[in-house]
């Protein structure tokens, strides 16, 4: 599937609609990093820039100007350069940028002009200069401080893109609901090799393997493949060849992964039991029992108008009772007691970003994306495990994008 150019275009026009009259917006698609001396990273676009622009290359300007209630917008961009092309690689036709973008052909310059015609611009029209103070890249910050240079202090136009981004469109909910299948696709072909003995980096490569072949190569976050002890260091990147990183009888592998699709993405996590439990009296088993609990009311729970702290609130007397009952921490417990099993929050925003744009004290609203993932983590036991699917936020709760799934059945792999 593919994000079509009205969705960019209608974006840039709300996103115009918000701006302050009088004024000219900037954005960057941002730089390539340099791995080394000779090569550069795989390059992500700017979150913001790809929100307005649907464009994924590099060295790329986005302007916006509102005067007078009119607005205009370009993209600034290379220009085919057959030498330079010979060693970085093709670049693209104008025509495509347009294509993809919405932008007309003719609104399109080479990006060498830039700097020279916004700053005439700017200056024959007396606009204020706005860039997005929340990038992650250097050409923004770079471009703010050669405006101070001149006198202009830039405005910040973060917080309308946040509000814009929070609440999804359709294309934007089927493109997570697509990187939730694919994640979901690719843990099952995984699944197939779990087995006593196989390693982490053995499970990594088959996994991200299955995600690239349906997807692309640049995933939501870096895949997390933990086995057994490992799965207490919640952002476990480095998977292991030996050691803790072998798959042991008895034990567990959490998996924390997703695969991203027209830039937005999948967050999922899965626990796999390696091996069957001889008894229900078995801890991995015990544990997923909570686990179940805690999802099923958090589904329940999630509406508009609820809060992360409230859904943690929740979560947090749940898991203090279960926690009670197996005499592990007092019954009188306090949130501390808790906290010291339950050691991250129940749910984030999801989109763009893996942990989306958003603050963590709005309210939830209709076509809010989050990713839930209950997680309880027992040292003493030698156990713990968190189970991570998405929604989105209905008029009426909440919907999964992604399956749900958490029966035994599909959790044991032998």
């Amino acid at each position: 599937m593919v994000i079509s150019a009205d969705f960019f275009s209608c974006n840039r026009k709300a996103f115009a609609e918000k701006l302050l009259d009088n004024t000219a917006a900037f954005f960057f698609s941002g730089d390539e990093k340099k791995m080394c001396a000779d090569t550069e990273y795989r390059f992500l676009p700017d979150r913001n820039f790809y929100y307005l622009t649907g464009l994924e290359k590099p060295d790329l300007m986005l302007v916006i100007i509102r005067k007078d209630g009119n607005v205009t917008e370009k993209i600034y961009a290379p220009v085919h350069d057959r030498l330079k092309e010979r060693w970085t690689g093709k670049r693209m036709d104008f025509s495509e940028i347009a294509r993809i973008s919405g932008i007309s052909e003719d609104k399109i310059r080479d990006r060498e002009t830039f700097a020279d015609e916004v700053f005439k611009t700017a200056s024959d029209n007396m606009l204020r200069f706005a860039v997005d103070g929340s990038s992650i890249m250097k050409a923004p910050r770079d471009f703010a401080d050669r405006c101070r240079k001149q006198g202009r202090e830039p405005l910040d136009i973060s917080n309308i893109l946040v509000g814009m981004r929070l609440v999804k469109s359709e294309e934007e909910i089927k493109s997570i609901e697509e990187a939730a299948r694919i994640t979901e696709e690719s843990l099952a072909e995984m699944k197939k090799i779990i087995k006593p003995g196989v390693t982490e980096y053995e499970l990594y490569a088959k996994l991200e393997y299955e995600m690239t072949k349906r997807s692309n190569m640049l995933f939501a976050f870096q895949t997390i493949v933990s086995c057994g002890k490992n799965a207490f260091y919640l952002h476990h990147g480095d998977p292991e060849r030996d050691g803790d990183g072998v798959a042991k009888e008895g034990s567990i592998i959490q998996v924390d992964v997703g695969a991203r699709v027209n830039g937005y993405c999948a967050d999922i996590s899965r626990v796999y039991f390696v091996g069957r439990p001889g008894s229900d009296d078995d801890r991995r088993v015990k544990l997923l029992g909570l686990i179940k609990e805690l999802r099923k009311t958090a589904f329940a729970f999630i509406a508009p108008g609820k809060t992360f702290a409230d859904l943690n609130s929740q979560m947090y007397d749940i898991a203090g009772k279960w926690l009670a009952e197996q005499g592990l921490i007092n019954d009188n417990f306090s949130k501390d007691d808790v906290l010291a099993y339950y050691w991250h929050n129940t749910s984030h925003f999801l989109g763009l970003d893996v942990h989306d744009v958003g603050s963590r004290d709005s309210a939830f609203a209709c076509g809010n994306c989050l990713a839930v993932e209950p997680g309880v983590y027992i040292p003493e036991w030698d156990v713990g495990f968190r189970i991570e699917d998405d929604v989105v936020l209905t008029k009426d709760g909440c919907r999964l994008l992604s399956s749900g799934a958490d029966d035994l059945e599909g959790i044991i792999a032998e």
